[in-house]
């Protein structure tokens, strides 16, 4: 996928938004109950945030474990994350496709609420390098 620069901004910016407003949802769904909506949304949420990420550094990926591959591969081996990090962003997909999928899988509110300020600190911790990453480059 090749961008114009000014659309690779552009699509940086909204995505970091859409990571915000993503883990906002998860906090909404969470007071309500509804604890797979929860986990899908705190997925998403750092989903868009290394999406935005990997665009602003001229990464592609193609999937979702695409994503997680290439976050892997290029800020956690790399120390530029902390492999919690990775970890992290990991344990939310697999909460988020057995959530969305599993007959057999149902979660708690002790299986979803410990993830709630940790993905907002990563989301944050994301968005300010893919920021930062535009900044750089535009120098």
């Amino acid at each position: 996928m090749s961008l114009a620069e000014e659309n690779r901004k552009d699509i940086v910016s909204y995505r970091i938004e859409r990571a915000f407003i993503a883990l906002e949802q998860a906090k909404l769904n969470l007071k309500m109950n509804c604890l797979e909506v929860t986990a899908n949304r705190l997925y998403y949420a750092a989903y868009y945030a290394v999406s935005a990420l990997l665009i602003a550094n001229k990464i592609p990926a193609h999937s979702h474990e695409g994503n997680v591959t290439q976050f892997g591969l290029h800020f956690v081996k790399t120390g530029k994350v902390d492999r919690e990090d990775g970890k992290l962003l990991s344990h939310l997909l697999t909460m988020r496709l057995k959530g969305d999928y599993s007959d057999r899988f149902g979660l708690s509110e002790s299986d979803v609420l410990p993830y709630i300020e940790p993905t907002n600190a990563f989301i944050k911790k994301i968005s300010d390098l893919a920021i930062e990453s535009l900044l750089l480059e535009s120098k």
